[in-house]
């Protein structure tokens, strides 16, 4: 029996949800796309050598994204355990707005401007998790249809935002100043947060789970680890415990440094909290993963089948995201080292076919990305996946993934390019940034959007709470190599080898860049080829 009723109605809570949503993309992308301009000139940077500026710069930036995706794994255990998520959204977006009042008042304050950059990070990626899931509880069987438009909606709301954001926020910056560049956003993250809160008598409410499923994946897991098996040992319990292990030292020498002065020959000095800490979860998270896998078979009689074969394909899904992370090393950086290359361009007011009056600073080239995005989506929908199929080629999920992953290699050779050319003294045109934005665009749409439909494909239904954090931990990992990189360039072994090269460092780290997306998508297609592919979308 159909139960899709046709004169079903819309939910009326829903426009609450899409507001607040319009509204707290333009305020996110707005503050994040002018951050780099702004600290590179600000008094922020001032005790940094100048020369050392756009580095800090980067180094801030990207901290700041490794917080922005990594805490959605908060805001998602909070909601899910105690709180739920109309709560939980609620409360962390006051916190988001908190950090939004932090930048404009302390332009010139670090600690001031830092404690609004870390409540911006707890405040967005707490409810980054949240509104999509929450926006999907508002349906039932009876309307269920209607729900792809309103995620269809969702969508365009996202990159409309961005769009206008990443376009007006830069005049602002320079026209007006950070005070009111970084005022505006706040101001809509209040008109979100509002707009959210006006529909609370409308919205429907599902309890939190308060983590009493049985058969979770971490109880599943755990259990795998403790059981013991007469005559056998538990190497998967020393594997994970070695990564735990590995992950306090790495977290003492950190404090011993940070805390007491204390110089550690074998750890680096510029290793700070934010790259220790995503060290650390990432050896728990490897270490754990191999432990479990190694000893995930005794979790049967203990837990149904069906549960122990879905945390099999969690684990196996998580490698796949983890080659992953090279592209997101590359894709954060068109807001970093893209916006400080754009600076040495020159922008060509002259051209009859420039819109001076529009485009008028290098930061507002990020604005081709979300425009872009809509146009290659449906133009590979449409046209591009359809004309393979003709030619005999299926682009299947993982096939798109891997392509994309060089695809984004390919950009960064261009963009490397113009470099070459600025660093010889020529005056290149800022239009000609359009070519590596429309390739790593294109690239965006292979690997983020389809990473999204291959997981849940893949993932039982149980398990796909489980692998929604995972994935927004892929551009966390991908900030790390970014910073990581940056440590790097500052050791003089390193600078030395870069100087024999002929190139500038930011031509050398540009292809640096490529061809660790080229080494990722090798490793990415070697590891597809043995990925045994299921479905697990649900039954009609």
């Amino acid at each position: 029996m159909n139960q899709t009723a046709p004169t079903a109605r819309m939910p009326r809570q829903i426009p609450f949800i899409i507001g607040n949503e319009a509204c707290e993309r333009f305020s996110f992308y707005g503050m994040r796309n002018i951050l780099v301009q702004f600290l590179v000139s600000s008094v922020i940077l001032a005790y940094i050598p100048e020369a050392q500026r756009e580095g800090a710069a980067k180094d801030v930036f990207h901290s700041f994204v490794i917080g922005v995706y990594f805490f959605p794994l908060l805001g998602g255990w909070l909601a899910d355990r105690f709180f739920g998520k109309y709560n939980t959204v609620l409360w962390f977006s006051l916190i988001y707005c908190a950090g939004h009042a932090c930048l404009a008042l302390f332009e010139d304050n670090r600690n001031g401007f830092y404690t609004g950059l870390f409540l911006i990070a707890l405040g967005s990626g707490g409810i980054k998790p949240l509104v999509v899931s929450f926006c999907g509880d508002q349906f039932t069987t009876a309307n269920k249809h209607l729900a792809k438009i309103v995620f269809d909606a969702f969508y365009w709301v996202i990159n409309f935002g961005s769009f206008f954001a990443s376009l007006l926020m830069p005049l602002f910056l320079q026209n007006y100043g950070p005070a009111v560049a970084f005022g505006i956003p706040g101001v809509l993250m209040f008109i979100a947060t509002l707009i959210f809160w006006l529909g609370r008598r409308q919205y429907v409410r599902v309890p939190p789970t308060r983590g009493e499923d049985p058969d979770s994946f971490f109880n599943v897991a755990r259990t795998a680890l403790k059981a013991q098996v007469a005559g056998q040992g538990r190497p998967g319990l020393l594997v994970a415990g070695f990564g735990v292990v590995l992950a306090v030292a790495m977290l003492i020498c950190w404090a011993l440094h940070a805390w007491f002065g204390v110089s550690l020959p074998f750890w680096p000095e510029d290793f700070h909290f934010v790259i220790t800490a995503c060290l650390a979860l990432g050896s728990l998270i490897a270490f754990g993963g191999i432990g479990v896998s190694m000893q995930l078979e005794r979790a049967r009689g203990q837990h149904p089948d069906p549960a122990v074969d879905a945390v099999r394909t969690v684990l196996r899904i998580l490698i796949v995201f983890a080659l992953t992370t090279p592209f997101w090393s590359l894709f954060d950086q068109k807001a970093s080292t893209w916006v400080i290359q754009g600076k040495a361009m020159v922008i060509p007011h002259e051209a009859w076919w420039w819109p001076s009056r529009i485009v008028q600073t290098a930061g507002q080239m990020q604005a081709l990305n979300p425009i872009m995005v809509m146009a290659i989506i449906p133009f590979n929908n449409l046209l591009l996946y359809p004309a393979l199929r003709r030619w005999g080629f299926e682009p299947t999920a993982l096939r798109r993934m891997g392509t994309g992953i060089a695809v984004a290699g390919v950009a960064w050779i261009i963009a490397a390019l113009l470099q070459l050319r600025i660093d010889g003294g020529e005056a290149v045109s800022l239009s000609t940034q359009v070519w590596p934005y429309l390739i790593l665009t294109f690239a965006e749409v292979l690997v983020s959007a389809t990473a999204l439909e291959f997981a849940y494909s893949q993932a039982t239904q149980s398990m796909k709470g489980v692998i929604m954090a995972f994935w927004y931990l892929t551009s966390t990992f991908g900030s790390l190599w970014v910073l990581l990189t940056n440590v790097a360039v500052r050791n003089e072994t390193v600078t030395a080898h870069i100087a024999t090269t002929g190139y500038s460092e930011n031509a050398f780290l540009m292809f640096f860049f490529a061809v660790f997306a080229f080494v990722a998508a090798l490793a990415f297609a070697a590891y597809a080829r043995t990925y045994p592919m299921q479905d697990n979308y649900r039954a009609a």
